[in-house]
């Protein structure tokens, strides 16, 4: 799948998953960083892409083994360096009413720790950046830019 990315105006950026008619994730920057807030900023999105994918994975846990999502909590927590506001620490807590199944404690954490963005940030994949002409010549390419 290739996501297309757009830029409606001010400082928006929206990308296009699937093609045409594809679902589109809109972002904005805050009112701060010189946006008008419409819409969460990218890095947020990627911070919330790493929660709701641990979430789907508590939600299918559930689901295949019939236990109500009633009373359960899924929350980040982020830790950032200084001065450079680098991500170094990311907590998933995950709260459990007291009727959740005591044999499925474990299991469930288990299953949160499975998610795919995760697994990802373990080991991330090479990322390159390539600028095209219009006749489709590459004229700059760079690995894993910083």
């Amino acid at each position: 799948m290739d996501i297309r990315i757009t830029f409606p105006g001010g400082k928006r950026v929206d990308a296009e998953l699937g093609g045409d008619g594809g679902q589109v994730v809109r972002t904005d920057q805050s009112v701060a960083h010189g946006g008008d807030g419409t819409a969460p900023e990218p890095f947020d999105i990627f911070l919330a892409s790493l929660a709701t994918c641990a979430g789907i994975y508590v939600l299918g846990f559930c689901q295949a083994r019939q236990i109500p999502t009633d009373g359960i909590t899924l929350v980040q927590h982020h830790r950032f360096s200084e001065p450079d506001h680098r991500l170094t620490h990311v907590e998933l807590e995950l709260g459990l009413p007291a009727e959740f199944p005591e044999k499925y404690r474990a299991a469930v954490v288990r299953a949160a720790s499975g998610c795919k963005v995760k697994k990802l940030l373990s080991a991330p994949p090479e990322i390159v950046v390539t600028a095209k002409n219009a006749d489709g010549s590459a004229v700059v390419t760079t690995a894993n830019a910083a």
